[in-house]
């Protein structure tokens, strides 16, 4: 079995790691950090978790020990960029656990808090500058940093990068760099735009490539839950009734929606804190800290601001919303199920979003298994208990709110109260299984009739107009990726 002293560290990193308890290095490290020691540009394909940011920082460390040099005032000799403060401040602050022993100074450069502080620190020149793009922008802009004795360039999270819009950023910060340096890239997944940067940034780089973005965790248990979006708050508070529960991430798509889930979980005596873009640093920090301590058991995040998070004793993940891009899902499950423990992943999955689920099995190359939603428990049913029910078989038959299709009570599409108070929704499903097949037509109330002629045919009634019309599909189509 490799070990970190296999790998041709330095001593006092060596050392940095014993006083962690880090022993065996991860997949992406044993691959990685040889061929970083020796100089070469690397792509890394491998998803957050997998130990990443060791298999960068290690060998950079250990390339810096080699050299006696100190970058000269405003100026830096590390470039690490990451997406997201959350993840910027990770890697900052495992660097300087690895570099207890050595004589490096880092900074932290990103938005959210006064940009006075990172001027500051900047000033005497440092070794290692961790930083999210906009605000290192706005650094080299005032002439607070340059980038001219950048000798180590880690791009990080490129696929997030492209996510949130940051190619132009990138491309301006990369034309400021010395055409001399060794450059590291990675991302765990590998769309052609992202193929494309990485071949302009590095040069004849060794690839290693470990965790295909297709897999999931053995060990994550994984289940959805068919429901109306109007019910997925109150399938949310049953859910988390269960005691087996003890440390929760709830995903959602938008900022609004997790202020939303936040505000209804904590009315309903459930403590819980949010995390997003637009939160303050300090918020984030504190949400965080409660959830890592355990002070709050429940986290509801946005999957920009989720990017870089690393809790262990994650026992769920709970996707209140199904994420639109297929990938997404991979790495919200992947915040389960770590250090070798057990995760349970649940997905509510509203009318609109049966679409999203199938482009996910399409991915993970397995079907999600469907459970009933009930209220206080989140346990996997056997087979002879819940059959599973393809989604595309479910859209089929039903359209949105559970009716059948081709029904309609005086034209009312989308009532609230599937269209008459008191009707039974199961009472709807089986008057439509009645009358046959998907699409066939009901039964006329009387002894069937020749037809007129064409030019005699009596007008449809009134209230009857429409009754046949296609109704709109009940599956949401695939939103646009963000570019």
């Amino acid at each position: 079995m490799t070990t970190f002293t296999d790998l041709g560290l330095p001593a006092p990193i060596l050392q940095a790691l014993a006083a962690e308890g880090y022993e065996t290095p991860t997949p992406i490290q044993a691959g990685a950090i040889p061929h970083v020691l020796a100089g070469r540009d690397l792509l890394g394909i491998a998803q957050t978790g997998t130990g990443k940011t060791a298999a960068f920082s290690l060998p950079i460390l250990g390339r810096l020990t080699l050299s006696a040099d100190k970058p000269r005032p405003r100026a830096c000799r590390v470039l690490i960029l990451s997406p997201t403060r959350e993840l910027a401040s990770q890697i900052e602050a495992n660097i300087i656990a690895y570099a207890k022993f050595l004589r490096v100074s880092t900074t932290l450069v990103f938005g959210g808090v006064p940009v006075g502080r990172q001027i500051r620190a900047c000033a005497p020149g440092v070794d290692v500058v961790v930083a999210t793009p906009g605000r290192l922008i706005d650094l080299l802009n005032q002439r607070a940093l340059t980038l001219d004795e950048v000798g180590y360039f880690v791009l990080d999270e490129a696929d997030r990068m492209l996510d949130l819009g940051f190619m132009r950023d990138i491309q301006k910060i990369v034309g400021l760099l010395p055409k001399k340096r060794q450059s590291l890239f990675f991302s765990a997944t590998m769309p052609p735009a992202i193929a494309k940067l990485a071949s302009s940034l590095l040069t004849n780089p060794v690839e290693v490539a470990v965790a295909p973005v297709s897999s999931t965790a053995e060990r994550i248990r994984q289940s959805v839950i068919f429901c109306p979006t109007r019910d997925k708050q109150a399938m949310l508070h049953g859910l988390l009734a269960d005691d087996t529960i003890t440390r929760a991430l709830v995903f959602t798509r938008t900022k609004h929606g997790a202020d939303k889930v936040v505000k209804y979980l904590n009315a309903s005596g459930f403590k819980a804190d949010a995390i997003h873009g637009n939160k303050s640093q300090n918020n984030r920090e504190r949400a965080l800290a409660a959830f890592k301590s355990g002070a709050s058991r429940l986290l509801v995040a946005t999957d920009i601001a989720a990017r870089g998070i690393d809790v262990d004793g994650v026992s769920h993940v709970i996707n209140f919303d199904i994420p639109n891009i297929s990938e997404t899902y991979v790495h919200r499950i992947g915040r389960t199920a770590r250090a070798g423990a057990d995760g349970e992943a649940v997905s509510l999955c509203g009318e609109d979003e049966r679409s999203f689920l199938r482009d996910i099995e399409r991915l993970i190359r397995q079907k999600v298994p469907v459970i009933e939603g009930k209220p206080g428990s989140v346990s996997a049913p056997t087979q002879a208990e819940v059959p599973y029910r393809d989604p595309r078989a479910v859209r089929g038959r039903q359209g949105q709110g559970g009716k059948p299709q081709g029904q309609s009570h005086g034209g009312g599409e989308n009532r609230s109260n599937g269209g008459r108070p008191g009707q039974n929704r199961q009472g709807q499903q089986q008057n439509g299984q009645r009358h046959g097949a998907e699409g066939a037509p009901r039964p006329s109330a009387g002894p069937s009739r020749p037809a007129a002629p064409a030019q005699h045919r009596p007008r449809p009634a009134a209230q009857g107009a429409g009754q046949g019309a296609e109704r709109p599909r009940g599956d949401g189509r695939r939103a646009q990726q963000p570019r």
